[in-house]
């Protein structure tokens, strides 16, 4: 199918070649040839009028015309996508469909599991795949990379729909053994401890904690950092550090490991995580099944602390 004179099917290529900046990758994700997959770039180049694509150094790099190019072609195929390649109705247990849904490594102890209970009471045959955020995740829901962000609402994006999933306290964790673990913990002791934290992986952003607490002024002595939140209780066993994490995820560490949680000593609200999708995805049938079995998980979950 043509368009003013450029075959649409050149576009799929297009995007491979501005999202993998080479041929070959660019090949295996169309799963085409290269030869076949350079053909393209060819006939694209000389659609444009651009190169498109340059040779600096080892790699290709994007022209500027191409770089203007690539959000808008992207747009296009999401909106392709979710207007003709959705199925009109959604069969959980007859379904092949995978869902890609970006997560935290906290998100996947105390929340996933509740979710594929009951994917499994529906007799689901889709696929999950949950991948992690590791830098700006909004770019791959924009990119139709993924179906779900399940993210803090304070980092959504506002350019797509969202809502709020459930609610998450915040709790100081200390070795139970530890100086801290005796006595109060006071606003002084906890400015004056050494802290393990999370730093989000590939991002140079803070993680919600952290980023509350720097709205106080506060300047912690950070001992540690790690790139996920579920590896922060474990570490303040055999130490006086002190971690401050998700409640629900402290709570089932508890029981594996000699740790003990104290209430954190300055105002701290309660996280709300939310629930976010692609504009052009509101009415796709598999999302709009998923998005009410996560909420379903999430009054489970809310019923089984209860």
């Amino acid at each position: 199918m043509r368009f003013n004179r450029l075959d649409l099917n050149l576009l799929v290529a297009l995007d491979a070649l501005l999202t993998e900046c080479s041929i070959t990758k660019a090949a295996e994700r169309l799963n085409l040839s290269p030869s076949a997959t350079s053909n393209a770039l060819a006939r694209l180049r000389e659609y444009f009028d651009d190169e498109l694509l340059v040779q600096v150094g080892r790699r290709m790099e994007p022209t500027p015309r191409a770089q203007g190019l690539h959000e808008a072609v992207r747009d296009v195929l999401v909106r392709v996508d979710s207007a003709i390649a959705i199925q009109p109705e959604f069969q959980p247990a007859q379904s092949d469909r995978v869902f890609r849904v970006f997560v935290s490594d906290y998100t996947q102890m105390v929340f996933v599991p509740h979710v594929l209970a009951l994917a499994q009471a529906e007799r689901c045959s889709a696929r999950f795949e949950f991948l992690p955020q590791v830098s700006n995740p909004q770019r791959s829901l924009e990119r139709g990379e993924a179906d779900l962000l399940i993210i803090p609402r304070g980092f959504v994006s506002p350019d797509h729909p969202e809502e709020k999933l459930y609610d998450e306290e915040f709790t100081c964790v200390v070795w139970r053994d530890s100086a801290l673990a005796r006595g109060e913990l006071s606003f002084d002791r906890y400015v004056a401890a050494r802290h393990v934290v999370m730093q989000p992986p590939g991002s140079v952003g803070d993680s919600f904690e952290a980023w509350f607490v720097k709205r106080y002024g506060i300047t912690r002595q950070v001992a540690v950092t790690s790139y996920g939140f579920s590896s922060l209780p474990p570490m303040v066993v055999g130490t006086d550090f002190i971690a401050t994490v998700h409640k629900r995820l402290a709570l089932q560490m508890q029981a594996a490991f000699p740790i003990e949680l104290r209430a954190p000593p300055l105002p701290m609200p309660a996280m709300e995580q939310g629930l976010q999708w692609h504009k052009y995805r509101t009415q796709d049938p598999g999302l709009v099944w998923l998005r009410k079995l996560l909420h379903r998980a999430a009054r489970a979950m809310d019923g089984e602390a209860g």
